[in-house]
């Protein structure tokens, strides 16, 4: 794991110390920066192969940053850490690049296991069996998982990691129920309440984004999961 740069973006000097040495302890590399204007030229320098990013910074706030990264690399992972918990909160994270989302206060162990499920993730995707040159047919749209790209005629949709991974999820179980917890253990490595909440928002994301198509929907079952129907 010694190869492994964080960019971790706090400006709570009690909590960055703890974090930064923990996640050092474990062998990471760790830039801290506390000033979310700096942020961009640090992240430039640093490159680093994931991103934590506290919401609530000076001069620049963490979803903006979220933005200003992702535009610069689509597919580097990026965990927000914050106190709101609100679903508006969440999608305003979503839709700012993000991952995954943790709430303060926090467990070590929990960033632990939630950065190390995003390293995975994208292990997955640049060396596993849905990272193909080809183009996967989902009725009237295409989709590229390796450079994460949702097209629909002559319109190409972005995808973020997490929702590129939920859909290769989707497509492996295409007319098939999926249990929503499988879903959860695979993306997360858990199925708490708060996980929940985050598949409800990228579920209803990718909803929108295949709307387009009648005949390519997400069905939730009751109680069990998700039916991919696409006809």
């Amino acid at each position: 794991m010694s190869n492994i740069k964080v960019l971790y973006v706090e400006d709570e000097p009690f909590l960055g110390k703890i974090v930064k040495e923990s996640l050092e302890s474990r062998g990471f590399m760790v830039q801290m920066v506390d000033d979310g204007s700096l942020v961009m030229d640090h992240f430039t320098a640093f490159q680093p192969d994931i991103c934590i990013l506290d919401v609530m910074l000076p001069n620049k706030d963490g979803f903006t940053i979220g933005k200003e990264i992702r535009n610069l690399n689509p597919t580097v992972p990026i965990l927000f850490l914050t106190a709101k918990n609100q679903t508006e909160d969440l999608l305003t994270g979503f839709n700012s690049g993000g991952n995954d989302y943790v709430r303060k206060p926090f467990s070590m162990e929990e960033l632990i296991v939630r950065v190390n499920n995003l390293l995975e993730l994208m292990s997955l995707g640049k060396n596993g069996k849905n990272n193909t040159d080809h183009f996967i047919n989902i009725g009237n749209y295409t989709f590229n998982p390796k450079k994460y790209e949702l097209s629909f005629k002559d319109q190409v949709r972005k995808l973020s990691h997490r929702e590129a991974q939920i859909l290769s999820m989707l497509i492996e179980k295409k007319n098939e129920a999926i249990d929503r917890r499988e879903i959860m253990k695979m993306i997360w490595g858990d199925d708490s309440f708060f996980n929940s909440r985050n598949l409800d928002v990228y579920i209803a994301k990718l909803r929108d984004y295949l709307k387009k198509d009648p005949d390519v929907q997400i069905i939730t079952l009751k109680g069990i999961g998700y039916h991919f129907s696409v006809t």
